[in-house]
């Protein structure tokens, strides 16, 4: 059975319509319905090892059998999935070797894409990232960690859309898939949380700065001191304590 949240959450499933109570069309109610069930596999509403009921899915999100056995199809293609003959899938357990292979390529990635977007973001950019950073703000100031990922999401998106580089910014799409989970848990720990923020405004500022190589070194070892909390959980070390973050 799904966990269950005390107080719902900007990410929880709601019933797929277009806004105006109308049933989306299939497409669009496929797209969804992934959409809904990848959302419930980061925050962790859906556990890694945890069986799925078709039946309560669809209950759930308000959705007949055949959308969500399409959305499961596809996030077995994800990884999100793991399937096996004749059982339901199960949700896929978090891997630390995986989680750092991340780490060592997402990193790189998003030191290039600040490097390049230091060197060609506007000035309304740079205002654009700073609403993302205050939403950021708000969102930790009020424990709020599912908008918090959403605004920290888009942050990163927007820095990979400065650069202005389709190819970078589709590799990097391609990743977030696998990435979305480990980042949502990387803020699970307080300590952590409070120094991503901390670490978004030195982001900010240097990008505001045009200072490329400063964009650079910080968006590495931004990605490394919240990815590699993860791969120290996973490895059943204490994070923080054990395999500490890289110096800056």
């Amino acid at each position: 059975m799904p966990a269950s949240r005390s107080a719902p959450s900007p990410l929880d499933p709601a019933a797929p319509s277009d806004g105006n109570g109308s049933r989306l069309r299939k497409g669009d109610r496929h797209s969804t319905t992934v959409s809904m069930i990848r959302d419930m596999i980061v925050t962790g509403a859906l556990a890694p090892g945890q069986r799925l009921n078709e039946r309560e899915l669809c209950e759930r999100l308000n959705v007949s059998r055949t959308p969500v056995r399409e959305a499961i199809k596809s996030l077995i293609q994800e990884g999100l999935l793991d399937a096996s003959p004749n059982r339901s899938p199960v949700v896929a357990p978090m891997d630390a070797g995986q989680t750092a292979a991340l780490i060592e390529v997402v990193s790189t990635i998003e030191a290039l894409a600040g490097e390049l977007a230091a060197r060609r973001v506007s000035d309304a950019q740079v205002a654009e990232l700073g609403i993302l950073h205050y939403t950021m703000l708000r969102h930790h100031a009020r424990n709020e960690l599912p908008g918090y990922f959403e605004a920290n999401k888009a942050f990163h998106r927007r820095i990979l859309e400065c650069a202005d580089n389709p190819v970078l910014l589709w590799v990097w799409d391609l990743l977030a898939l696998r990435v979305d989970r480990a980042r949502y848990a990387s803020n699970l720990w307080p300590t952590r949380w409070q120094k991503a923020t901390d670490e978004h405004a030195e982001i900010l500022a240097r990008l505001a700065d045009r200072d490329a190589d400063g964009v650079a070194a910080l968006m590495r070892q931004h990605v490394c001191n919240g990815l590699s909390v993860v791969v120290a959980a996973l490895k059943g070390e204490t994070p923080g304590e054990t395999g500490p973050e890289p110096p800056i």
